[in-house]
């Protein structure tokens, strides 16, 4: 079975606290007619305590362009996916030489030649490589990039993958727009990259084994996360139902991958989840029965980085990697939820 071997990560320069933040965006709605105080304890039910920003806060006083924002994107993207390659090929102890296929995951800006196509100049990958961009999977693309490659090197045992994400929403906050659904994003919402290698069967590296991968989409559900594409840029459009929907739906949803494999939800050790929210949080632990301290390793990522969408379940993964206090032969789960309405997930065995 194919296996994880690495994380690599890479964050922006700018590293904001969350009250620094809550009160810049508190001058910055005042005048708007909108209800800031009303809205402003969002900033601290986030239980997030620090972001980081591919731009300081100051650059949000002006407006931009959607190719000012794009630009700002794609030259960020490029600085931090090759960051985090870099991390990641250093800790799997592998050559730039010895990576096959690339999967490029974004949702917040967009490029023609794509990120990865930039990523291999940069880093100096084989100019046969294969490479996969992936777009608009939102939270859940850090989950599908590993379910891609695993695909990929199912049918290449011989061979490595390097999955790079990289998010920037804070770039995609417009100026000119004063509902809740952009207030609250400011509240949530971080920038940051991660990189993954993955190695086939016949590499022959230590790491956690994928066991099993499944994707779901739930019909009649594209309203409940995604952007709206407007003259300056991407609006953010996400569903206050989206912790009502993990609890009715989360334990049917991974049930169905654990009866394939003749397992049950008990059989599980760990949890390594996207954290969309500390309400998402909540809601996985009543709809899973999750016993204390199965999330706090998603919920220290959220409150030290926020939500940086695709980026976040790989940072959890990582932190699993680093500290997670696994054995030998544990069963988890990585999960998460975005646009679609969608779940990407994949049963892994330390």
């Amino acid at each position: 079975m194919p296996r994880i071997i690495s994380v690599g990560r890479a964050l922006p320069s700018h590293r904001f606290r969350q009250d620094v933040i809550r009160d810049y965006i508190a001058g910055y709605f005042k005048d708007s007619g909108v209800d800031v105080d009303r809205l402003l304890p969002v900033f601290e039910n986030s239980r997030i305590e620090q972001r980081y920003s591919a731009v300081p806060l100051e650059w949000f006083g002006t407006s931009r362009s959607f190719q000012d924002k794009n630009d700002k994107y794609i030259e960020a993207s490029c600085e931090l996916g090759v960051r985090a390659s870099e991390a990641a090929f250093e800790r799997a102890g592998l050559d730039v030489s010895q990576i096959g296929s690339i999967i490029f995951i974004s949702t917040t800006g967009l490029a023609t030649p794509s990120i990865d196509a930039r990523l291999i100049n940069l880093l100096g990958l084989n100019k046969n490589i294969k490479r996969l961009p992936v777009w608009g999977l939102g939270c859940a693309g850090g989950a599908a990039g590993l379910i891609h490659a695993y695909d990929y090197l199912k049918g290449h045992p011989d061979q490595n993958v390097l999955i790079v994400a990289v998010e920037l929403c804070g770039l995609t906050f417009q100026q000119d727009d004063f509902s809740k659904s952009n207030f609250v994003a400011t509240a949530l919402f971080g920038d940051g990259a991660a990189a993954v290698v993955m190695s086939g069967d016949e590499v022959g590296r230590d790491g956690p084994h994928v066991l099993d991968v499944q994707s779901t989409i739930w019909p009649d559900s594209l309203d409940i996360m995604g952007w709206d594409i407007v003259s300056q840029g991407m609006q953010v459009v996400f569903s206050r139902r989206i912790p009502g929907i993990v609890r009715k739906y989360m334990a049917e949803n991974l049930q169905e991958i654990l009866e394939k494999n003749n397992l049950t939800l008990h059989d599980l050790d760990h949890i390594i989840a996207h954290p969309g929210g500390a309400k998402v949080i909540e809601a996985y632990e009543e709809a899973l029965n999750l016993t204390y301290g199965k999330m706090d390793i998603s919920r220290a990522v959220l409150r030290d980085y926020g939500n940086m969408s695709s980026v976040t379940v790989l940072f959890v993964l990582d932190e699993f990697l680093r500290n997670g206090k696994t054995n030998k032969n544990d069963l988890g789960i990585i999960t998460a939820l975005g646009p679609g309405f969608s779940s990407e997930t994949l049963l892994i065995q330390f």
